[in-house]
């Protein structure tokens, strides 16, 4: 199944986008814990491309879809505008970010650590990010808190 949401990019949004997505899995009785960390790896991407990217303008939208298969589920988050080249990106060190004293920097890092997959797709000025996750999903009905 498929479900889509577009918004604008504007960080109020964030919590209407994170509401979005665990409303879905949980639709599915994927687990609190899996729920939990995969909102928090859309919330990174989309928090990113709303900041950085597109520099919080109202006026430019991300769009979400989470497609769920007996696989897994798979979130493809996509935009115009300015691309992300995932090879140019170096993993910092945790020792490195709190030497640094610098706010972020390691949220690429945490979406890697979450998801099973993760790709950045561009042409022209159209971007995609892709993120898988193999999930198992309760057939009773019930959701589990591990």
């Amino acid at each position: 199944m498929k479900y889509h949401l577009r918004v604008n990019c504007e960080r109020e949004r964030l919590s209407e986008l994170r509401k979005f997505v665990q409303d879905v899995l949980e639709q599915h009785h994927v687990s609190d814990a899996d729920t939990g960390m995969m909102v928090l790896a859309v919330d990174e991407v989309c928090a990113n491309l709303m900041i950085h990217s597109h520099r919080c303008n109202p006026d430019e939208h991300i769009s979400i879809t989470v497609n769920i298969t007996k696989e897994g589920v798979t979130f493809e988050i996509t935009d115009i505008g300015n691309s992300f080249n995932i090879t140019e990106y170096k993993t910092p060190s945790v020792q490195e970010v709190i030497k640094s004293k610098k706010k972020g920097g390691i949220g690429i890092m945490l979406v890697r650590n979450i998801m099973d997959d993760i790709q950045f797709l561009s042409k022209n000025d159209h971007n995609v990010c892709r993120l898988f996750k193999r999930v198992s999903f309760a057939t009773n009905g019930s959701r589990s808190n591990h």
